[in-house]
């Protein structure tokens, strides 16, 4: 997968004005959080197709599934249960907007993350 940045602006602009959001580089882009916890994000495949990525939960996969341009998101020949891929075709601006609302109605029950403390340099003894 690959960076796509207008789709990944578009993805920003969605997110306008929600509290706690934050950026996080992974998945060979960019996934938008909240509290820590990923709601989706946007990415250009190998073949050059445009998709976005949305964290919906397993009970609203089934919901999800229904929309016009969802599939299941498989990585590596494993299926991540409740994360879809929707191209981008399939999202002008008020599909997005309908997307986005989805995924924060399942990222919003998660309880907050705490954030990973980053490892320190272990000191070297000397003799």
């Amino acid at each position: 997968m690959a960076y796509d940045e207008e789709l990944t602006a578009m993805f920003r602009e969605a997110l306008d004005g929600i509290m706690d959001v934050s950026e996080k580089r992974m998945m060979g882009g960019i996934c938008f959080m909240m509290s820590g916890n990923m709601i989706g994000g946007a990415d250009r495949t190998k073949d050059g197709e445009r998709r976005f990525m949305f964290r919906v939960g397993k009970d609203n996969e089934a919901e999800a599934l229904a929309r016009p341009g969802a599939t299941i998101l498989e990585m590596g020949g494993k299926r991540l249960g409740g994360m879809v891929f929707v191209d981008e075709e399939y999202c002008d601006e008020a599909a997005l907007a309908d997307w986005v609302m989805l995924a924060l109605s399942f990222v919003s029950t998660l309880p907050p993350k705490e954030p990973k403390k980053k490892k320190s340099a272990k000191k070297k003894k000397t003799a």
